[in-house]
């Protein structure tokens, strides 16, 4: 990931969010050898911490991830280091295959890792994991991911394009206003309690009940058929 792709990330995530045709988002690296094999080193000496405002972009680009009101998957094919598991740290749900290899490289480089990232780690993994990454630096398979929680499932290489499109049409199919309710709960209550927004939160469970998509859930179950949700 160069500064460029990062300053590129919260345009990108705003016009997928307000785009109504795109109901879910699927994050992933081009071809099926690296999810991200990280950041751009070779930038870090003039834009690592204090210098050309690396920690700010990269720092956007997830909360801008994080922020979208769709749900958002990380289909994670081999590398997934530094930067790229932050990057899908931010995701909804994370799938992936069975060649994956996530870690984080600061102590092999002398970087002090964000207190954003080290919070998000720890509200994954808890405490203990989020040493263990972060202390040896060392990279770890799929099978030990999805043991520690990092990710939700584990696919074998050949077939992970084919179950993440699966997985995403299914939530592409739910109702959109309870998945943004949701995900704005879970948000919520991942903060700190004086920083939380309940009243935020039950606007939007509220809505959800004078929602046309509820009168359609309704119907759709009365009638033994599939609803078609609008998120309106």
């Amino acid at each position: 990931m160069t500064m460029d792709m990062w300053l590129a990330v919260p345009s990108i995530c705003t016009d997928l969010d307000k785009d109504d045709e795109i109901h879910t988002v699927v994050l992933r690296g081009a071809g099926e050898t690296a999810f991200v094999a990280g950041a751009d080193i070779s930038q870090f000496g003039d834009r690592r911490p204090g210098g050309g405002g690396y920690d700010r972009a990269t720092g956007a680009a997830f909360t801008a991830i994080e922020t979208m009101a769709k749900p958002v998957i990380a289909l994670i094919h081999g590398f997934c280091i530094g930067g790229g598991l932050a990057l899908a740290a931010a995701a909804d749900i994370r799938y992936a295959a069975d060649d994956a290899q996530f870690g984080l490289p600061p102590a092999r480089l002398g970087i002090g890792y964000s207190a954003a990232g080290t919070g998000k780690l720890v509200d994954l993994l808890g405490p203990a994991v989020t040493k263990e990454i972060i202390y040896t630096a060392n990279w770890y398979g799929a099978e030990t991911a999805l043991r520690w929680g990092l990710v939700n499932h584990v696919v074998a290489k050949s077939e992970l394009d084919a179950y993440v499109a699966e997985q995403a049409e299914v939530i592409a199919s739910r109702a959109p206003l309870s998945q943004r309710a949701a995900k704005l709960a879970i948000a919520d209550h991942l903060r700190a309690p004086e920083q939380r927004n309940p009243g935020l939160v039950t606007a939007a469970i509220e809505a959800c009940a004078t929602s046309e998509d509820y009168a359609e859930g309704v119907r759709a179950f009365m009638a033994k058929r599939k609803p078609i949700f609008r998120g309106r």
